[in-house]
């Protein structure tokens, strides 16, 4: 099955988005020499609304609805997502066709003033827009301010800059892939933030049925972190999909054995519950529901039935 002379790829236009296109662009143009691989730029909904928090405006697909359009519509072949991005239940019609290696997965503590989490007095006020990291924070540092905190990275770092916060929980991989770890003051490891399902990995959208694209992006999946992320998402769509949940979950392959680890809670961190298992890496998905059970059976119901679910 021969490539197309033209390989089109959706994107939102962040800075950051466009650099995790170009990366795929370069990758599929080196692996179709005979294909011109072009990006379509894009504006969504999730980067037009920046005066309120995520779960309110309906969450995370707000940044994939006009990159599918483009591939419904025949203007763009695959979309490039952030996987943290991507609903975990995948519109109709769509699929995942390939996760490629992941970046560093953790979060960053970033400040100008402050060396780390530990080091803000009381009152400091810091930056999140991941009700994750608010229920962690919450939970672990109940004398600190949490603020909502919108917008791409560089409007991110620039209010931290302009002094409306003292420090700010970013991705590490977005500021790692800009050139910009130097604004890493620490990197928070799983224990002390346990980061979000797919964060660090790129993932590849497809229309479904496209077998020929599909062909086409497969080399650039890699094995080990599908399989963390599969389990990872699939832990997350157990306890309520495409819900806006304070939760984490993060999978590693370790000594053979894909080791999971999660937990939910709700976004004061007043009640939090966490577990984690080993077990065969191709059985993720199945994992990923296990993990969700044990948590079941710690109390996450009860949890979860004080979030307002806006599927």
């Amino acid at each position: 099955m021969s490539a197309p002379s033209k390989i089109v790829i959706a994107s939102r236009e962040s800075r950051l988005a466009m650099w995790q296109a170009v990366h795929v662009q370069g990758r599929l143009a080196g692996l179709n020499p005979g294909s011109e691989v072009v990006i379509l730029g894009m504006t969504t909904k999730g980067d037009q609304i920046l005066d309120r928090p995520l779960a309110e405006i309906g969450g995370k697909g707000l940044f994939i609805k006009e990159l599918e359009v483009a591939m419904q519509e025949g203007r763009a072949h695959l979309a490039v997502h952030s996987m943290k991005d991507v609903p975990m239940v995948m519109p109709e019609g769509f699929v995942l066709a390939a996760i490629s290696a992941r970046e560093n997965p953790r979060d960053a503590f970033v400040s100008n003033k402050y060396a780390g989490l530990e080091d803000l007095p009381e009152g400091a006020v810091v930056g999140t827009s991941s009700l994750r990291r608010e229920a962690i924070l919450r939970a672990k540092y109940p004398h600190l301010v949490i603020r909502s905190l919108r917008g791409n990275l560089d409007t991110r770092l620039r209010k931290l800059d302009n002094g409306e916060y003292d420090a700010i929980i970013l991705a590490a991989a977005g500021l790692i892939r800009l050139g910009l770890k130097e604004r890493i003051k620490a990197i928070l490891t799983p224990e002390q933030s346990l980061p979000a399902p797919g964060q660090g990995a790129l993932g590849i959208e497809l229309v479904e049925g496209d077998a020929a694209m599909a062909a086409l992006v497969a080399p650039l999946n890699d094995a080990e972190t599908a399989h963390c992320v599969k389990a990872e998402r699939a832990f997350s769509r157990a306890l309520g999909g495409s819900c806006q949940v304070p939760l984490g979950g993060y999978a590693i392959i370790d000594n053979g054995q894909l080791w999971l680890r999660g937990f939910v809670a709700t976004a004061d961190g007043k009640a939090m519950v966490s577990a984690e298992l080993r077990g065969d890496p191709a059985q993720d998905e199945a994992l990923g529901r296990q993990l969700a059970e044990q948590l079941r059976a710690q109390g996450a119901d009860a949890i979860l039935a004080q979030l307002a679910c806006h599927a």
